[in-house]
């Protein structure tokens, strides 16, 4: 997925980032686009070991690093002059972690300078399932000639601040996170902003003009003061920098905050809207 403007003045305005050397024969290891995290968002663990994950009924099975979906393949179900709905067809993989009944679709719905996603889990069984989903955007960042990272600045309603422990738990971050909004300052990646006070993260230049705004949307069934906010970047010379809605924190088997359980037959939809503001 690339996303970009044409501006007034003949420049292009990028937007969501997509390599200029993709290499579709490694798909799933490409720095772009909106990998949809699903199952679950960021890295599992049981008992302390990565890529593990325990069920309602204690059964400990395989997760991959945010999910399988992101590697997995999708199905094009429905194409419409505003979008389009893709449905995750899951592989042997899929199935050895999370093995039960179940449709996952995505959803993207256009408009003129701004998107929707819904990510939505049908459970077509009789037992409950569980999910923590979310996206991954990467946005290219810095946009203007000239600038560098501590240029632009970000602002999430956030009340709560962590970050990853090498056992899967969260370690609060105790002061100064709230002030420290730059994405010039390093340690600010990889950091999961939840407990929030609104549904909207913006970020852009620091002279306020250009946002970009990132909604999570108050009508799907899995909002909650426990969705998360996390940025991230590969490299200090990257040139993107990742602002991810997740339903809730990394590891939401364990700690259950941002946790949902779908019930037998029912359904339930995660939706965020990404507009220039």
């Amino acid at each position: 997925m690339n996303w970009n403007l044409h501006m007034a003045d003949g420049s292009v305005r990028d937007v969501i980032h997509w390599p200029e050397d993709a290499d579709n024969d490694h798909f799933a290891k490409m720095r772009g686009g909106n990998p949809i995290l699903f199952p679950f968002s960021g890295r599992t663990f049981h008992a302390g070991t990565i890529g593990q994950w325990k069920d309602q009924k204690g059964t400990v099975r395989p997760m991959p690093n945010h999910g399988f979906a992101r590697e997995g393949h999708f199905e094009i179900v429905s194409l419409d002059d505003s979008g389009f709905t893709a449905e995750l067809k899951p592989d042997a993989a899929a199935q050895a972690a999370y093995p039960f009944n179940y449709r996952f679709t995505v959803r993207y719905v256009f408009g003129a300078v701004s998107f929707k996603v819904y990510l939505r889990l049908d459970n077509l069984g009789d037992e409950p399932i569980l999910w923590s989903a979310g996206h991954h955007f990467y946005f290219t960042l810095p946009w203007h000639d000239g600038l560098q990272r501590n240029d632009y600045r970000f602002e999430i309603p956030a009340k709560k601040c962590f970050t990853h422990e090498s056992d899967g738990s969260l370690r609060a971050v105790e002061k100064g996170w709230a002030a420290d909004t730059s994405f010039g300052n390093a340690a600010n990646s990889d950091r999961i902003y939840t407990r929030l006070k609104g549904d909207t993260a913006t970020f852009g230049p620091v002279g306020g003009e250009e946002d970009v705004g990132i909604r999570i949307l108050r009508d799907a069934d899995t909002f909650s003061t426990w969705n998360a906010f996390v940025i991230w970047t590969e490299n200090t010379d990257s040139p993107f920098y990742c602002v991810e809605p997740w339903m809730g924190p990394p590891n939401s088997p364990v700690h259950g905050k941002g946790l949902h359980a779908v019930s037998g037959g029912g359904s339930a939809t995660f939706g965020v809207e990404v507009a220039l503001l």
